[in-house]
């Protein structure tokens, strides 16, 4: 039988020169898409964080963990959304069920 639901934690790293407007609005944007899509457990911002490796030249960048719950469909539309947003420079998506 097919999962309903399952747990996954996404991580992604901000632009760290976007400002605190954008940078909050772009945490936003992503809480309101999960919110819709299932159900949004803890948000982590981590903040400024020193990265291990440069990322576009920039060694620096906003480190973001969401924990949600949702249709295992929906990561795979997240991950693309993640793609395409301007600021986002990294991202990734586990799920902890398995």
């Amino acid at each position: 039988m097919a999962k309903l639901n399952a747990n996954y934690e996404a991580v992604f790293i901000l632009d760290p020169n976007l400002g605190e407007e954008a940078t909050a609005a772009l945490v936003t944007k992503f809480k309101t898409l999960v919110e819709n899509n299932g159900t949004l457990t803890e948000v982590d911002e981590w903040g400024k964080r020193h990265m291990a490796y440069p990322i576009n030249d920039l060694t620096d960048g906003y480190y973001v963990l969401m924990t949600f719950g949702c249709v295992p469909s929906f990561p795979q539309e997240l991950d693309r959304i993640f793609r395409i947003t301007d600021g986002v420079m990294r991202s990734m998506i586990i799920c902890k069920d398995e």
